[in-house]
């Protein structure tokens, strides 16, 4: 048997970070053409596409970020102990 160690790419494949936050910037851009009148004029397409285009790129970097804070060694590791607790606590 193979002990083949998960990579970051495994854990979050490109495309799945991408849809994620692509998923999240349309959410935002259709909230924010539906609150400020849809139809009323040229400067609420500009401003909902400002806001999609911020929202893509902020989530895209906060996944980012989250996903460089976890050791991929320690996915596939079983716990059995409380997580939140010390290690001096599991007497």
């Amino acid at each position: 048997m193979t002990d083949k160690k998960a990579s970051r790419r495994e854990l979050m494949r490109p495309v799945q970070l991408l849809s994620i936050a692509f998923g999240a910037a349309l959410f935002a851009g259709f909230v924010t053409a539906m609150s400020s009148g849809m139809f009323q004029g040229e400067n609420v397409w500009t401003l909902t596409l400002v806001m999609t285009g911020s929202t893509f790129i902020v989530v895209l970097l906060l996944l980012s970020m989250l996903l460089l804070a976890v050791d991929p060694a320690d996915v596939k590791k079983q716990i059995d102990r409380p997580v939140l607790l010390d290690k001096e606590d599991d007497k």
